[in-house]
């Protein structure tokens, strides 16, 4: 019963908006700290200041899209990491809820628990209406975004930024 009121409720995700103003490319990585799924502070400005790192968001640990974002993410981890990119996934999950659902993916990146404060959610304008976030991506590159996605990419998430990344190489 829980799963299907949480799959009804991401299929109407779209229909509440956005209730703030998405990070636009060119833009800094916010300067906001989130725990990861084991506790541990991270630093959005410091892990995004040098190299490239994807962020992206997803609504709610261990649904349907979002497994499938994840997965994708984790399927395509060694052209990911041959490309340089760093992943941090964002919901607004408890950490308990992102270490389980990081180990039973077998995830190789960490997920932040954006629950308590909705910090990072806020910083890049995907908190949606009922507090949840947006399915959506940025890439920055040395602390610059030079990629935003809000279309909600799910299995093909990863697809899309490694073509991104080889479009932005030529």
């Amino acid at each position: 019963m829980k799963t299907l009121f949480a799959t009804l409720l991401m299929s109407l995700l779209p229909f509440f908006g956005d209730a703030a103003e998405k990070l636009a490319v060119g833009a800094s990585i916010p300067d906001v700290t989130c725990n990861d799924q084991d506790g541990n502070a991270v630093s959005l400005a410091k892990e995004g200041a040098k190299g490239t790192l994807l962020v992206y968001f997803y609504p709610k640990a261990k649904t349907g899209g979002c497994t499938k974002q994840g997965c994708s993410l984790r399927d395509n981890w060694a052209e990911l990491q041959k490309a340089g990119v760093n992943v941090l996934g964002v919901s607004t999950d408890d950490e308990k809820l992102q270490k389980e659902f990081k180990e039973e993916q077998k995830f190789p990146f960490r997920l932040l628990a954006d629950k308590e404060k909705k910090a990072v959610t806020e910083a890049f304008g995907v908190k949606n209406i009922i507090g949840m976030a947006g399915r959506s991506a940025f890439l920055f590159k040395d602390g610059k975004c030079v990629y935003a996605d809000h279309k909600g990419h799910t299995g093909d998430q990863a697809q899309v930024i490694l073509a991104f990344l080889a479009g932005a190489k030529k």
